[in-house]
């Protein structure tokens, strides 16, 4: 079976976000004030054959945790669809 995983890689909430502080600074120089807080993440979508959704799972965690995310500084979620 095909899956297509849509991850999100964030910086964790109790780390400075240099990017995203940037990006804030410029919006509010732009006039755009009312914007609070711009954190920078990443998405990453990939297509996998699997035999079930549960390996599906396994297989886009074992990606995220070994190479696609620093779980040092990021976080990390997904979603799978099917076909």
């Amino acid at each position: 079976m095909r899956y297509t995983a849509h991850i999100n890689i964030m910086p964790l909430k109790e780390l400075l976000d240099p990017q995203g502080k940037a990006v804030s600074s410029s919006l509010h120089n732009l006039g755009l004030t009312q914007v609070q807080d711009v954190r920078i993440g990443k998405h990453i979508t990939l297509t996998l054959d699997a035999a079930n959704k549960d390996d599906a799972n396994t297989l886009v965690q074992d990606a995220c945790k070994k190479l696609l995310a620093n779980q040092v500084m990021e976080a990390f979620d997904f979603t799978l669809v099917e076909g």
